[in-house]
């Protein structure tokens, strides 16, 4: 039977780490960071590699023709609206409650052609009270007349009575002064007929101005008022009642007005040449020439207000639409054909390049460098006189780090 003392001990000789196994297991651990070293180093190589193939994304458009500016300089560029001589706000002379309109945005109305009418009854009333006191007056006249038929009878019987003796002074003075008080009746009865003629027109002009009519020919641009509504001439609060009937636009007046800086007013001249292009119509340069400067300045915004007008009027030509104007100058003294610039192009699109203009073509999802030679300014684009023509495709947007033969990708 095994005692106490006679029981097994730990031998911590057992866990010594011979000289080999140490050696193994540093070398296993070395191997272990190479390896994973390398993964990282290759996974960081990818990384960059598909960073630095990434296609930047732009923006591209076409380049236009220009349409040309007959070899004059462009010297201002301005923006600004049109706006019709002859526009018209209609309202009526009274205050009253529409009964009747006649039109609608876009009507075509000639000069006196009834647009509205207004609530006429109060005075209609008035006009046939003054056309009764003009017929009692007219009637009380027939009446002095034939009193005063009467009194001369009257009065020629007591000239003749007086005459033979049978009569006194004193009866044929009675008798005059009842023939002059008639006279004098009749006179008065004809002036009281002249008033009431007068309290007759002014109650037709009332009347009148219960109708609303064009006072010129144009287009109905704005419908301000509906049956029922209260209308005024002078606006009465709290919103309910119109001050207006409608707005009238002459589109035979339409012109354009700009605000040009007090720094480059010198520049402009009456008759002076210009080209406009409007928002609406990118595409489409209209001629038109500087009709007047008007004489004062803006002190607010510096500014002169310039009026252009159109050479030829066209019906997509609408007030308040936007368009941007070119002030021409004279014929440039080099040759017309050498000076006409060959293409149109955003100056978004031009980039700066050891002190030249150059610009990226995208052909086949790749850049192509070109340098460029500049004319004058259009509005938002640039005259291009060598370096690009028509239909080319240019980058107007996108990273500044492009290089030539870079591949883009190109936002749709």
């Amino acid at each position: 039977m095994a005692t106490p003392l006679d029981s097994p001990k730990h031998d911590l000789g057992s866990l010594r780490i011979h000289d080999g196994q140490r050696k193994s297991g540093a070398i296993g651990k070395r191997l272990a960071l190479f390896f994973g070293l390398l993964v990282g180093l290759a996974g960081l190589s990818g990384g960059i590699y598909a960073f630095w193939n990434q296609k930047p994304v732009v923006e591209v458009a076409v380049v236009q023709k220009p349409k040309g500016a007959g070899g004059r300089e462009a010297l201002l560029n301005a923006s600004g609206y049109v706006t019709p001589r002859r526009r018209a706000t209609i309202a009526a002379k009274i205050t009253g409650r529409v009964t009747g309109v006649f039109f609608d945005e876009g009507t075509h109305v000639h000069n006196g052609q009834l647009l509205a009418t207004l609530d006429d009854s109060d005075a209609r009333r008035a006009l046939d009270s003054a056309k009764a006191d003009r017929d009692s007056s007219q009637a009380g006249i027939a009446d002095l007349r034939v009193q005063l038929r009467n009194a001369q009878i009257v009065l020629r019987r007591a000239e003749q009575l007086q005459k033979a003796g049978v009569q006194t002074q004193e009866q044929l003075d009675n008798a005059r002064t009842s023939a002059d008080s008639l006279e004098a009746k009749i006179d008065l009865a004809k002036a009281q007929v002249t008033a009431s003629q007068a309290r007759i027109q002014e109650a037709q002009q009332a009347v009148d101005n219960c109708t609303i009519r064009a006072p010129f020919d144009g287009i109905v641009v704005s419908k301000d008022a509906q049956v029922g509504e209260m209308v005024s001439p002078i606006s009465a609060g709290g919103g309910f009642t119109r001050t207006g009937i409608a707005t009238i636009v002459d589109m035979n007046s339409n012109e354009i007005e700009v605000d040009v800086s007090e720094s480059y007013i010198a520049r402009v001249q009456d008759g002076q040449p210009v080209t406009a292009i409007l928002d609406a119509y990118p595409d489409w340069e209209i001629p038109s020439r500087v009709r007047t400067i008007i004489p004062t300045a803006d002190r607010q915004k510096a500014t002169v207000k310039v009026r252009i007008s159109f050479i030829k009027l066209d019906p997509r030509i609408l007030p308040d639409m936007g368009i941007k104007v070119t002030f021409l100058g004279a014929a440039t003294a080099k040759n017309s054909a050498a000076y006409a610039p060959a293409a149109l192009v955003a100056q978004s699109a031009l980039r700066d390049d050891s002190g030249k203009k150059i610009v990226f073509l995208v052909k086949e999802d790749r850049l192509e460098r070109r340098a460029v030679t500049l004319g004058g300014k259009r509005g938002a684009d640039a005259e291009i006189i060598a370096g690009l023509a028509a239909g080319d495709t240019v980058v107007v947007k996108g990273p500044p780090e492009l290089r030539d033969g870079q591949a883009v990708q190109v936002k749709k």
